[in-house]
């Protein structure tokens, strides 16, 4: 009864404060940490690499599941013809091999098994930039509070106007092509980019992708024009070996056939002889 107390007047003070703050006109923002993760491609690799574990470790358990199925299956239709002390024996390796098969599990996907481990270990890099860039944020805009939208706090309406997740994920982005900079020149060009207000931004990154459709257009283009170019090569290939092969073919006859006629004249006439 008296931490429902104190956590109905924590709750009371927190919404007092909220009243207060926005009484002078404070600032609230919120992310979607679902969507950022989703939105990270380390992250998004890491995801995969793990959901392969994951199905891994379920055919395993499968694998170990169907095999106690088959030993009690076994046990079941031979228990007849076997004596209490090798049905007790049986009973005790299904038994055993019930409690690995568990244990597994257990190890896998338990409260504290590889499972939540490795995804704690995937998560918390990323949320740790996250929590960082939002401290940067909150300062630099005046922010007063910050909520996270996936997590437990309940929202009954958010203004999309204060959804800060692009923000933060535009931040994280600048951060990873901060550290791929390998020229003086390219660091410069990031920087320009990061002075640019989120509008700004949307212009230049709608100009670049117009840009990158019309490279892709004209690669396209180079690409059919090759492919053009080397099928008319090959038809003019085929048509050059066919009539070398043609007059090869031709030198071969006109070969053979001189050959055949100085092998006929050569030859003795049919009754010469010594008998004459």
């Amino acid at each position: 009864m008296k931490t429902k107390k104190l956590l109905f007047f924590a709750l009371a003070v927190f919404c007092f404060t909220l009243v207060a703050q926005a009484q002078r006109g404070a600032r609230i923002g919120y992310i979607d940490m679902e969507y950022i993760l989703e939105s990270v491609p380390e992250y998004q690799e890491a995801a995969t690499q793990l959901e392969g574990k994951v199905q891994r470790w379920k055919q395993d358990i499968d694998k170990k599941q169907k095999e106690v199925d088959l030993m009690t299956l076994n046990l079941s239709n031979e228990r007849v013809l076997l004596t209490k002390e090798l049905i007790e024996e049986r009973e005790e390796e299904i038994k055993i091999k019930e409690d690995e098969m568990l244990q597994y599990q257990q190890d896998r996907f338990g409260p504290n098994g590889d499972l939540m481990i490795q995804r704690r270990q995937l998560v918390q890099p990323i949320q740790d930039q996250v929590f960082n860039i939002i401290q940067e944020v909150a300062e630099n805009k005046k922010y007063d509070f910050i909520f996270d939208k996936s997590a437990d706090v309940v929202m009954l309406f958010a203004a999309k106007r204060n959804d800060i997740s692009d923000l933060v994920l535009r931040s994280i982005n600048r951060a990873a092509k901060r550290k791929q900079a390998t020229t003086r020149k390219e660091e410069k060009k990031i920087q320009k980019r990061e002075e640019l207000s989120m509008e700004e931004e949307g212009e230049v990154s709608e100009r670049e992708k117009a840009i990158e459709v019309k490279k892709d257009e004209r690669e396209r283009i180079m690409e059919e024009r090759k492919r053009v170019r080397d099928s008319v090569r090959a038809v003019k290939k085929a048509e050059f070996e066919a009539k070398r092969q043609k007059l090869l073919d031709a030198r071969q006859r006109r070969k053979d056939s001189i050959l055949e006629a100085r092998a006929n004249k050569n030859r003795p006439a049919a009754g010469d002889g010594d008998g004459n």
